[in-house]
């Protein structure tokens, strides 16, 4: 048998042409495109189009894919239904996984596993999961539904839904960003999840509901919450770095540090970290930001640890008035788009992924009979 490596480290199991990570460099790249090119220069919505596709869209291709997305937001009766029956206190992502998983049901493309109809279901889910999300929020804050806005880019809308108030320019370019940074991220374990259910042959809908199961663990998606918790815990920024001294003398976990692949910055913290900052200021909070950027110096200074993407986007998030448990689902309707190309990319060349275990235990016990056990 081969050599092991916990955790699939730095094993390669498939090539794709769709993300790069590098974490010698720090760089992330889009087929092709670094990160802050994409962040400064694009859209969310000419994101997704070049993730499913292989390059950015023109006027006439983003136009299209525009109406699309824009047709395609609003949810089924049945499926508000649902969510207006679910047990009080449901946790977010355990709603989104319920009810992607629900919508299947719905879908007129039904279980064809074709790429166009692969693509049709892709638009649906990126369309729908924020939705989702944000009719369930007011739903279990009793308050009115907010119904889609067809005239409102996907980031723009979403805290529109949230919040019952057109954002402004700002707000809606900071969610257009971070939808960016989310939107894919090589073969991190949600992902991996998706290409594991599609390469059975089953649908998108089962392969979606795989990933945003995996997102929903604290080792993966869970951890800006828990980010945000932290900071909340901390208080104040006087207080932050006898804090987090502390919490390392005591060997706690401190969560939005470190990275698998990245060695260095990792890129989309960058872009983040200012985001954070210009958010702070703007809406007259920047004490998350400078509490955030004391502990980042005392963890780097001490265990040479970069921040990673959760660290600061808690605290941008926060500012923009999003409840902490929306954080991994908003995650969801950004990596989305990442999930569904993915699954494109494994349905246009596919082979069961099937790998192996080292057998580790004993091999030479005999069965006592049960009347000696």
């Amino acid at each position: 048998m081969a050599a092991t490596d916990m955790g699939l480290e730095d094993v390669v199991v498939s090539t794709s042409s769709i993300c790069d990570v590098n974490g010698r460099t720090g760089q992330l790249i889009y087929r092709g495109y670094d990160i802050h090119d994409l962040v400064e220069h694009t859209t969310f919505e000419e994101v997704i189009y070049l993730l499913w596709h292989d390059d950015l869209p023109n006027r006439a291709q983003l136009d299209e894919l525009n109406a699309q997305l824009r047709n395609n937001r609003t949810i089924p009766p049945g499926v508000v239904d649902v969510l207006r029956a679910l047990p009080s206190g449901s946790p977010p992502m355990d709603v989104l996984r319920t009810v992607v998983s629900i919508l299947g049901l719905y879908d007129p493309d039904g279980r064809d596993n074709s790429i166009d109809a692969t693509r049709r279901k892709a638009v649906r889910l990126a369309a729908q999961i924020p939705t989702i999300i944000t009719t369930y929020h007011r739903i279990r804050e009793g308050k009115p539904i907010v119904e889609p806005d067809p005239t409102l880019s996907q980031a723009a809308n979403l805290l529109y839904m949230l919040n019952g108030e057109r954002p402004d320019d700002y707000m809606a370019k900071t969610m257009d960003v971070a939808l960016i940074l989310h939107a894919d991220h090589e073969l991190n374990a949600s992902t991996f999840s998706a290409r594991v259910t599609i390469a059975t042959l089953s649908d998108l809908y089962d392969a979606i509901t795989a990933a945003i199961g995996t997102l929903s663990g604290p080792l993966h998606g869970g951890a800006n919450e828990q980010v945000m918790r932290m900071l909340l815990q901390v208080g104040s920024e006087d207080a932050a770095e006898e804090w987090i001294r502390g919490a390392l003398a005591r060997k706690a976990r401190i969560m939005g540090f470190g990275h698998r692949v990245y060695k260095t910055d990792d890129p989309r913290a960058v872009e983040l970290k200012e985001m954070s900052r210009e958010l702070g200021e703007r809406t007259g909070h920047p004490q998350w930001f400078r509490m955030s950027d004391r502990i980042q110096r005392v963890m780097l200074a001490e265990k040479g640890l970069h921040a990673n993407v959760d660290f600061y986007s808690a605290s941008a998030y926060y500012v923009m008035g999003i409840p902490i448990d929306l954080y991994t689902p908003i995650f969801a309707a950004s990596r989305i788009s990442g999930w569904c190309a993915h699954v494109l990319e494994q349905l246009g060349n596919n082979r069961l992924i099937r790998p192996r275990s080292e057998y580790v235990g004993p091999r030479d016990k005999r069965v006592v009979p049960l009347s000696q056990r």
